[in-house]
This record gives C-alpha cells, sequence and structure tokens, in this order.
C-alpha cells in the first residue's frame, strides 16, 4: 500500500548484484488503517470503510467492500459524498497515533518468525525465509497469518519468492486471488510463468506510469515479457534500475534485506491548515509544533541540526494572491534541542510573515544533520547550556514516552491537538485555525489511558 521505489534501496548505480540467493516474504497488512480500526470496532467488519488523509482531504486506506462501491484511492471526500450515502460507507479521520502502535505490534509479532527482518513501511515487512529452506514455506506463512491475526488482529497477505521483487508480485497477487488463503509461494518456476504473465508490467514494484509506457512501446505489458526482456534494452530504457528489476523477476536478489534504517539526511514537519491562518501568532503556533515533532524524529537518530528552514505558502488551488516564501538559519553548532530551534523557526518566520495574506501550510526542515555525539564548540559557545538543553531534552521525552505525547512542551505551542478536540474527535469551537480537520478520528485505544476501552 505504502510504496517505495526500489531505486532508493541502492546506494551504487553500478555495484553487483547480490551474490547469496535468499528467500523473502513480504507480510502486508491488508487495508491496514481501516483494519486498525475493525480491531476496536467489530462491528465495520464486512462493512464498506475509508480513512482519509489529514485535514479529512482525500482516501488513502479502504476496504474491499468500500472498493466495490467504486471508491478509489485518492478520491476527494467532497466528490464521492453520494457514493458514501448510498452504500453507507464509514468514514474515519486517519489517527496515527493508532496506526503506529499497531504497527509496531504488528513487526514485534513477526520478529518471532526470523532473525532477519525488514521493517519496509507501517504496514509491511520482509522477512528472510532463507534458513527454513526444509520447511513448507507455505504453510510456514500460513502460521504467521494466523498468529499475526491472533495477536494484533490485523489481517495479512504474504508472498513468498527468491527475490524482493517476486515476493511483492506474489503478495499483491495473494490479495487478488481470494482461492490463495492469502498467502502465494513464487519460490518455483511454473508458479512464476503462470503468475507472471498475468500481472500487468506496470503494476511490477519499481514500474511507474511513465516507465509502463516506455516498455510497451517496445511491445513489453506483462510482467513475463519484462522478465524475457533483452536486458540491456531495457537498462537503455529505464536505467541501472530496470536492469536489476528484470534480474530480480529472473530469480536474481538484487536488492538486499535492510535490517538498519539509515539515519535521515533531512528532516521535514509541515502540514496543511484546517481553516485559513491570517495572523503571525498563529502561525507561530503552528510552526513552534512541527518544529518539536521534527526534533523528537531528530533525537531519536540521535543527531545534531546545523540548518534550519521555515517556509509559508497560501493555497495554490484558490483564486487569491499567491505567495511562498522560506526563511533559512545557520545554527553555527550543531542542536537537537526543541527550545532552541524553535526560537529560531520563530525568528525566521517573523522575516517572511507578510499581512493581509491567506495562508494555508507552513512547515519546519531541519538539514546539515550530523551525529550528535560530534557537535563541534567555538571558543564562544556555551557549553554548559548545550549540556543542560540535552538533559532537558532528555527528560522531556522520557516523561512523553512514559505519559503520552505532549505531556510536556515548550509554551509555544499552545493547547495540544488533542486539546483542541472533543470526545469524537472532531475540532473544537475556538481551536487554532491551523488545527487540523479531524471530524471523525477515532480514540487512540492503545496509547492513551483515558480512550482504553471500557468494557461493562
Amino acid at each position: 500500500m505504502h510504496e517505495r521505489d526500489p531505486q532508493s534501496q541502492v546506494s551504487d548505480a553500478h555495484s553487483p548484484c547480490v551474490a547469496s540467493a535468499p528467500i523473502f516474504a513480504l507480510v502486508d497488512g491488508n487495508s491496514f488503517y481501516c483494519s486498525c480500526e475493525r480491531v476496536f470496532n467489530p462491528a465495520l467488519i464486512n462493512q464498506p470503510v475509508i480513512v482519509l488523509s489529514n485535514n479529512d482531504g482525500c482516501v488513502i486506506s479502504r476496504t474491499d467492500e468500500a472498493k466495490a462501491t467504486g471508491i478509489k484511492m485518492g478520491d476527494p471526500l467532497h466528490l464521492i459524498s453520494d457514493i458514501i450515502k448510498r452504500h453507507r460507507v464509514r468514514v474515519y479521520s486517519s489517527n496515527y497515533a493508532l496506526y503506529g502502535d499497531m504497527s509496531a505490534r504488528m513487526m514485534t509479532t513477526l520478529a518471532q518468525f526470523t532473525p532477519e527482518l525488514e521493517v519496509y513501511s507501517i504496514d509491511e515487512a520482509f522477512l528472510s525465509l532463507g534458513g527454513f529452506a526444509g520447511r513448507d514455506l507455505t504453510d510456514y506463512a500460513r502460521e504467521i497469518r494466523r498468529v499475526v491475526r491472533r495477536d494484533t488482529g490485523i489481517p495479512t497477505a504474504i508472498g513468498i519468492g527468491p527475490t524482493k521483487v517476486l515476493a511483492k508480485v506474489a503478495n499483491r497477487a495473494a490479495k487478488k486471488n481470494k482461492t490463495s488463503g492469502g498467502v502465494l509461494n513464487l519460490c518455483d518456476r511454473a508458479a512464476q510463468n503462470s503468475v507472471l504473465a498475468e500481472f500487468a508490467a506496470a503494476d511490477v514494484w519499481g514500474i511507474g506510469a511513465r516507465s509502463a509506457a516506455k516498455l510497451a512501446r517496445m511491445g513489453v505489458t506483462t510482467a513475463l515479457q519484462l522478465r524475457d526482456a533483452d536486458v540491456d534494452a531495457v537498462q537503455k530504457l529505464l536505467t541501472i534500475v530496470g536492469r536489476r528489476i528484470v534480474l530480480e523477476l529472473r530469480g536474481q536478489s538484487c536488492l538486499a534485506l535492510e535490517m538498519v534504517q539509515e539515519d535521515r539526511k533531512q528532516i521535514v514537519s509541515s502540514k496543511s491548515f484546517g481553516r485559513p491562518v491570517y495572523k503571525l501568532n498563529e502561525l507561530k503556533e503552528a510552526v513552534a509544533n512541527y518544529a518539536t515533532r521534527a526534533c523528537e524524529k531528530l533525537r531519536r537518530q540521535k543527531s545534531a541540526c546545523h540548518v534550519l528552514s521555515v517556509f509559508v505558502q497560501t493555497n495554490r488551488f484558490k483564486d487569491i494572491a499567491q505567495y511562498y516564501n522560506s526563511a533559512t538559519v545557520n545554527m553555527g553548532t550543531g542542536t537537537a534541542s526543541t527550545t532552541r530551534l524553535i526560537a529560531a523557526a520563530n525568528g525566521a518566520l517573523e522575516t517572511i510573515f507578510r499581512d493581509g495574506i491567506e495562508y494555508k501550510k507552513a512547515g519546519v526542515i531541519l538539514s546539515d544533520l550530523r551525529p550528535a555525539s560530534a557537535v563541534e564548540f567555538s571558543l564562544f559557545d556555551d557549553q554548559h547550556k548545550h549540556a543542560q538543553d540535552t538533559k532537558a531534552m532528555n527528560v522531556m521525552d522520557a516523561i512523553n514516552a512514559r505519559m503520552g505525547r505532549d505531556t510536556l512542551k515548550v509554551g509555544a505551542c499552545g493547547a495540544s491537538a488533542r486539546a483542541n478536540m472533543n470526545a469524537s474527535g472532531a475540532v473544537k469551537i475556538g481551536a487554532p485555525a491551523w488545527t487540523m480537520k479531524a471530524a471523525m478520528r477515532t480514540p487512540c485505544y492503545t496509547t492513551r489511558w483515558q480512550d482504553l476501552l471500557k468494557v461493562g
């Protein structure tokens, strides 16, 4: 569901393919966000359900029943209101705190089945099954599905193959083929031939619409034709990435399991506002919250930021005076202090703010990230203050990890996002304009004591 291009996994375009011949299983949560909602509301089972993007904008998750009504991924909510009413589709705002926690539970369960696991996205993971060659891998995958469903409530599909691309193909085919029982093994050549012949080249992992159009001009429209195409011709058309996809379809592993996530080189935190923002103080509050989120990610990867940027923009889809601007601050000595970065962000914001502008979005970008352990001080830096900031941030992170996000935060952030919503998740009257729309958000059942389900 949440795709990444396999090119992003290859650091050297000229590196040789991996010599080993592993077996991969791709485990994917079915309609993951909707499934998370169903875990805590069984009445939604067998009902059409959709989950919306930030600000209740468009569809980002849908159940099979919702797909049957004609609702497509990315459909704007206001364009499908008739379908929703006619088919009684249940609609929910995104609840990322819940989905993130359920994802962590699913990944913890999957880790019981193999020592080598790559968390690929919030609802997907690659498992190495190379050490289980003596077992019936299809049965083993069925056991994985059973335990994940038992322990988390999340239904999954599992594709097995000698390469990541074939495991991806198998996973997608397992979802479409209702007789597969949610598991498909493509380690057998005959099985590969059968599935790839019916699999569109455009649906192969890493082949986007433009690449598919180029391949079509070569007469390649199926995954089987792509596998059997001249690899040099494909490379000329689609670069080294296309070559690797062909080799992966042939069963030659070119994409290794990534069990250690690389640190981010840049951290971006931004959102569109629930309502237009006109005032500097509201923009500052929004930017302070975005900087807080960015700093949390920064400290989790034990990095320090040396350059901070802030941007603001209007709604380019409205017939209004358009404005976009940004400002950048060199932090000098690297820092991961939320207070320091909020102060820098708000100072930068003051230089680009213009009265009379209808702002739709703002954001914070942290760049030039380096290990926090390697921060270099100049002769005039206050190292004692830096040490105090580090201790304060560690205490704040520890309390928030134990008691819930925003239990402690910088005063510039204003009231917490949750405090600006009523029990049903709707934005309260009087909440800041920058607060996102989330009129149909469910409680954070697993991460907030007050949201725990009550029985009786």
